[in-house]
């Protein structure tokens, strides 16, 4: 009877977690995503008119990586996949990871996301932010089971100053993550963009003190390359 009982509590508590993953996602209505859709139509179409290697890097992630206009030649010799859409939230990129990720199989998957607290009502708190990262890591690993997957740090921005205490928790939120589970990595870059007063160093982004300018890339494709080359000797690649 005790088995049969356990093997009840086990199966109502699986029903009981699979319900509350699925109302995680429906608390978001259609249109607080469904913005993002013509650009992953656009990824899609490159996925057909584009033969991309399977060693590549795939950047996935918001406006960071879609604006990051040297990354092609900045990560030679390593080709790159470019997948970042303007404004992406984990909360509206969790919807269209499996169809950004269908057609590939790279060798590392590097992630920047920065949108989730930002300063306005629809704001994440960092602990939902955590929850949502975890189900983006549940989608990719059912795609690519062993695939090194690295999430880069999210910078200080003087844009963003004042929500900086709760964007700090979720890199600090991450960075554990990544340092309990295999094949995870953290990437730090923030302290790189500070100044010696230890706030954000406006010489490095442009005038929406926001988007890093092409000397603020520059110190995060130094940053990032880095540890993709350390990532990849970790893994065999």
């Amino acid at each position: 009877m005790k088995i049969i009982y356990y093997t009840i509590c086990v199966f109502f508590t699986c029903i009981c977690f699979s319900l509350v993953s699925c109302v995680s996602l429906k608390q978001y209505p259609l249109e607080s995503y469904s913005w993002a859709a013509p650009e992953v139509r656009q990824f899609e179409a490159l996925d057909k008119s584009v033969e991309y290697p399977n060693d590549a890097i795939l950047f996935i992630g918001s406006s960071s990586i879609r604006l990051w206009n040297t990354i092609e030649e900045d990560m030679k010799p390593f080709p790159v996949i470019k997948r970042g859409y303007g404004g992406a939230h984990f909360r509206d990129m969790v919807f269209y990871t499996d169809r950004i990720l269908a057609n590939h199989t790279p060798e590392m998957i590097v992630c920047f996301v920065a949108n989730d607290i930002k300063g306005v009502p629809e704001d994440e708190n960092p602990k939902k932010v955590l929850r949502l990262i975890k189900y983006f890591i549940k989608q990719v690993r059912e795609q690519h089971p062993t695939t090194p997957l690295a999430f880069i740090e999210i910078t200080p921005t003087s844009s963003r100053w004042k929500q900086w205490n709760d964007i700090e928790e979720v890199n600090r939120l991450v960075k554990e993550l990544c340092e309990r589970k295999e094949e995870l990595y953290f990437i730090s870059t923030a302290e790189s963009f500070l100044g010696d007063d230890g706030k954000p160093n406006d010489s490095l982004f442009i005038s929406d003190r926001l988007h890093l300018n092409p000397k603020g890339y520059t110190v995060w494709n130094q940053l990032i390359k880095s540890e993709i080359i350390r990532i990849k000797k970790a893994s065999n690649l």
